[in-house]
């Protein structure tokens, strides 16, 4: 049974993570971790992206790929994300958005 992906990857956001796992000696056996930080209460909470190894507790995707780890209890908070790289003069590094193009709400 294929799962649903929770979250996606810009054709940007991509290239970015394979040049990170190829050229900054991500450990074997690792894959990226796409989730929350805190408790989602006044402060909310903050996305994560990292390397890790997997838990129990992960649902594995593969996104063109590159296998993507998710926490279980994280799924409901990632729904419809899409990850996304900015580079420019001001700034550099991944966004997260929220996807709500009308072809995701059909």
């Amino acid at each position: 049974m294929q799962l649903l992906t929770p979250v996606t990857l810009t054709p940007k956001a991509i290239e970015e993570v394979r040049n990170i796992m190829s050229n900054k000696n991500i450990p074997e056996g690792y894959s990226l971790r796409i989730g929350i930080k805190g408790s989602g209460g006044c402060a909310g909470f903050t996305f994560m992206l990292g390397f890790d190894k997997k838990k129990d507790s992960d649902l594995e995707y593969d996104i063109e790929g590159i296998p993507v780890l998710v926490e279980k209890k994280h799924t409901m908070y990632l729904l419809d994300l899409e990850v996304d790289f900015y580079e420019g003069g001001d700034a550099r590094g991944f966004t997260f958005v929220k996807n709500t193009s009308p072809a995701q709400a059909e």
